[in-house]
């Protein structure tokens, strides 16, 4: 495995993807969402792209806006027909799902990201 340092941000959101708990303790779609608003607050105050353009990336693909914020779109993108629960009490089965989804839109947004900056880099 490459050291943190010398990973792509698609590489490192890979490996939380793998090993959750070891990022937040104890595996949940919310824990999982504030990690990575913790994340994006960080990279942004040291210079970083963190995670600039996701929501806005989420509204696209889902077609339309709301007023959540991006943890809300990734559910409304998770669960198309709704989600029968209170959103703070998914069901187990939910929570996997929501989490599977969380980090397969973000690997393709990282990877778009990735491509984006190859092309302005390969000008």
């Amino acid at each position: 495995m490459k050291p943190l340092s010398e990973m792509t941000e698609r590489e490192y959101f890979a490996s939380v993807d793998q090993r959750p708990g070891m990022f937040v303790g104890k595996t949940s779609f919310h824990m999982l969402t504030a990690f990575l608003i913790g994340y994006d607050q960080h990279a942004l105050r040291h210079g970083g792209h963190g995670l600039t353009g996701w929501r806005d990336w989420l509204v696209a693909r889902r077609g339309r806006d709301c007023n959540h914020a991006w943890p809300g779109q990734v559910l409304h993108i998770a669960f198309s027909n709704g989600w029968d629960e209170d959103i703070w009490n998914l069901s187990r089965e939910d929570e996997r799902h929501a989490i599977k989804v969380l980090f397969e839109l973000l690997d393709e947004f990282t990877a778009e990201h990735e491509a984006a900056q190859g092309a302005q880099f390969s000008d």
